[in-house]
């Protein structure tokens, strides 16, 4: 299915590969997806912007829906005997501070290969259908907003969050594609 994605399809999937490293998550969601979508210029980020999104502020939510719950709750961890602010001071006093961030990028930072989680291949998937429905012989990124947004998914959600109309944003996507 990559051998038919467009210049931009391919750089925005390598996109939400990196924005995955960045945010030290372990796969590659949907919502990762639409961050290197509305990111990047492209048939997506034209439809992102003709429904009349203010897409930094869509990307700055979207990030920020991913990094929740990423951080360590020192409540929950007080409750099985770890003080995390004891083990953060010992371990700069140690290593220099932010020893415990830079070595969560440094571990993380190293891996290749970030997989897919299921609703990012069913996404993808869509797109393609997209494509096809579209009568598109490649696939850019404005067929994998259409297969974001054609199913529920984190995605989706993120841009009903948003304040989108999901089906002008699809409607839009569409019109990007019909001189494809």
């Amino acid at each position: 299915m990559f051998e038919r994605f467009t210049k931009d399809a391919r750089s925005a999937v390598t996109s939400a590969q990196k924005v995955a490293i960045d945010a030290h998550s372990a796969q590659i969601d949907s919502r990762h997806l639409l961050v290197a979508l509305a990111e990047e210029d492209g048939p997506a980020r034209s439809a992102l912007t003709g429904s009349g999104l203010d897409v930094t502020e869509l990307v700055r939510q979207a990030r920020a829906n991913i990094t929740a719950g990423d951080a360590l709750d020192p409540d929950a961890l007080a409750a099985v005997g770890i003080d995390l602010d004891e083990v953060t001071r010992r371990t700069e006093a140690t290593f220099g501070e932010g020893a415990l961030a830079r070595a969560g990028r440094i571990v993380r930072g190293r891996r290749k290969h970030v997989p897919f989680t299921r609703d990012a291949k069913k996404s993808l998937e869509l797109a393609l259908r997209e494509a096809i429905r579209l009568g598109s012989r490649e696939i850019d990124g404005g067929h994998i907003l259409l297969g974001l947004t054609r199913a529920e998914s984190p995605a989706r959600s993120i841009l009903s969050e948003a304040g989108a109309d999901v089906e002008q944003v699809r409607r839009l996507a569409e019109g990007e594609n019909a001189a494809v």
